[in-house]
């Protein structure tokens, strides 16, 4: 059988019937519009040669100034101030002595020595004050306890005295309260102490008579009047 040549607008009318029917198989109802745009492509790429283009950007030339920084170094100095406050305060020298231990024989005799005086203007004290403890001295009137501090020295002052017997010079230090003064003189001069405080104690709270370190007196009596059963204890400062 001879062969048919075909010419290629059979071949273009061949591809656009193709066509047609694929876009009538898509539901298109417009198939004009869609034969127009496949003409169009195929003009476009038969036709049309490359073309290149070559945009040349235009240059910016950009002269940027020196740029100067100047950074300024703070330094902070932070002073702290430290207040030390100094509390004035009077220091006293121990105490030389020490007190001797409670007599055994609390009637026995022994010298009869006058120290200097004592007085108490809240009870209306104004006595002699003399050496020891022992029951025979404090006959005489309030006696001062052998190696307790002496008036207006460093360290603890002790004297007892009777409250219902003989002179009864310590018969109302029970009325004594804080702040109220004792006045001790000697040929040294004349010392005051204020009351800090009045306690009742056992007899055998011999703590009474220890060495302090700054200047105190301890004035000592039996409680109740007429009774041995305990003590009364009058704690002094020294204040002038």
């Amino acid at each position: 059988m001879p062969h048919r040549i075909t010419s290629p607008r059979s071949m273009l009318a061949f591809g656009a019937l193709a066509l047609l029917s694929l876009s009538a198989c898509g539901g298109d109802s417009e198939p004009k519009a869609v034969a127009a745009e496949t003409t169009s492509t195929t003009s476009t790429t038969t036709t049309t040669a490359p073309t290149t283009t070559t945009t040349v950007a235009p240059t910016t030339t950009t002269t940027t100034a020196p740029t100067t920084s100047t950074t300024t170094s703070t330094t902070s100095t932070t002073t702290s101030t430290t207040t030390t406050v100094v509390h004035e305060a009077t220091f006293y020298e121990e105490q030389e002595t020490e007190p001797i231990a409670p007599p055994t024989d609390s009637y026995a005799s022994e010298p009869v020595i006058a120290l200097g005086r004592i007085q108490i203007p809240k009870i209306g004290v104004d006595s002699q004050m003399y050496e020891g403890i022992r029951m025979t001295t404090l006959d005489y009137g309030p006696g001062h306890w052998p190696g307790s501090a002496m008036p207006g020295q460093a360290g603890n002052i002790v004297v007892g005295g009777h409250r219902t017997s003989k002179h009864r010079v310590f018969r109302n230090v029970d009325q004594l309260v804080a702040g109220d003064q004792i006045i001790f003189s000697d040929a040294s001069g004349t010392y005051t102490y204020a009351v800090r405080k009045v306690q009742i104690v056992q007899p055998t709270d011999v703590w009474i008579i220890n060495p302090t370190p700054t200047p105190t007196a301890t004035l000592f009596a039996c409680h109740p009047p007429g009774s041995t059963a305990q003590r009364i204890v009058v704690f002094a400062d020294l204040v002038g």
